[in-house]
């Protein structure tokens, strides 16, 4: 069975097109009371329709809770939650339905499994990470509150926030649209993906992620790192096409008397080129990573292809996709980096009990 997780797992069903999409969360402790707006909270934050600069599919993506939950508090059994589909135009897809479109799950799908849903990509569409979402809010509730996680578009194509992290003020990601909280590279972002979305075509960038005041001992060793769990469920988000945390691929063209981190007498680091995490466990001080997206796969406008007999044919897309997936996939990340670090962190007090 495919799942998200180690000791607190996720297991999820549904396609784009389909009745409904869902979860079952296990191993969520028992007398947690649930903060069901915030959960709300962060859908709408994902959900399509929000701007113009994002799909036009209109989706109210209203959580329903099955079980796990009573009188507001998880009883300790698996919590089983649905979304269902409202504004599916399925007949959108029907002139692919013996096409691939390039750089889409078509090709893979059908030859892996015979079949495929093509009506918006069936399981292989984004909207599956919805659940991602839901599951990630449940479990940031289990976390200490002081740990605070905070991602934001830090490119679009060619346009970089070039502040570094500390400089900026996070309670501005939500002030525009496409969640970078320096308003000046935001207006410059919007027009670019504007502008690529007139001509038909997409485009990717990049979002930066930052937890902070996470205690120091959450990770387990060799197969268990806290980096690699963060970016094996990174690299699970549709679109994503790379991860690096600290010092990331810069680190390769440094020397290692630069790129060592010296202590300081409180344990915490003068610099912090290992991303707050060492042989794969957290060291008290800021983790942050990145995760790159490419441009969507779906353009609006020919492009040559195949059919599944193999012959050449003409692929144009239909319907509402996203010019750029970055505004929609920031609480993406940040809720899947929440559920791993409950993760490991539930895993750390089994631990010490």
């Amino acid at each position: 069975m495919f799942k998200l997780g180690n000791f607190l797992t996720l297991t999820t069903f549904g396609e784009s097109h389909g009745i409904a999409y869902g979860g079952i969360l296990n191993n969520f402790p028992a007398g947690l009371e649930i903060d069901y707006e915030e959960i709300q909270h962060q859908l709408d934050r994902r959900k399509p329709g929000q701007s113009s600069i994002v799909t036009q599919r209109k989706e109210s993506d209203k959580v329903q809770f099955l079980s796990g939950i009573f009188e507001g508090k998880s009883t300790g059994t698996s919590i089983g939650f649905l979304v269902p589909n409202e504004n599916q135009k399925s007949k959108d897809y029907d002139h692919i339905s013996e096409y691939y479109r390039p750089s889409h799950a078509d090709f893979t799908y059908d030859k892996k499994f015979g079949v495929r849903d093509f009506r918006g990509g069936g399981k292989s569409s984004a909207r599956e990470t919805l659940n991602w979402v839901i599951a990630g809010s449940l479990a940031k509730q289990l976390l200490p509150k002081e740990i605070k996680i905070n991602a934001y578009v830090s490119s679009v194509g060619d346009i970089f926030c070039e502040k570094p992290y500390q400089d900026l003020d996070f309670s501005k990601i939500e002030d525009n649209d496409v969640r970078c909280p320096d308003a000046e590279t935001a207006e410059r972002m919007i027009s670019k993906i504007k502008e690529i979305k007139k001509e038909g075509n997409t485009i990717g960038g990049t979002i930066t992620c930052v937890i902070q005041n996470v205690p120091v001992g959450i990770g387990e060793p060799v197969f268990g790192k806290l980096q690699a769990e963060l970016a094996k469920a990174m690299m699970n988000i549709n679109a994503a096409k790379g991860f690096e945390y600290g010092s990331g691929f810069c680190g390769a063209k440094m020397k290692g008397s630069d790129h060592n981190d010296i202590f300081n007498e409180d344990g915490t680091t003068i610099s912090n080129l290992s991303g707050g995490i060492q042989g794969g466990i957290s060291n008290g001080m800021d983790i942050y990573f990145r995760v790159a997206f490419k441009p969507v796969a779906t353009i609006l406008r020919p492009q040559n292809s195949i059919n599944k007999d193999g012959e050449k044919v003409v692929v144009e897309g239909k319907g509402r996709h996203d010019p750029c997936v970055l505004p929609r996939a920031v609480p993406i990340v940040e809720n899947l980096a929440a559920f791993v670090l409950t993760d490991l962190y539930l895993i750390d007090k089994l631990r010490k009990i």
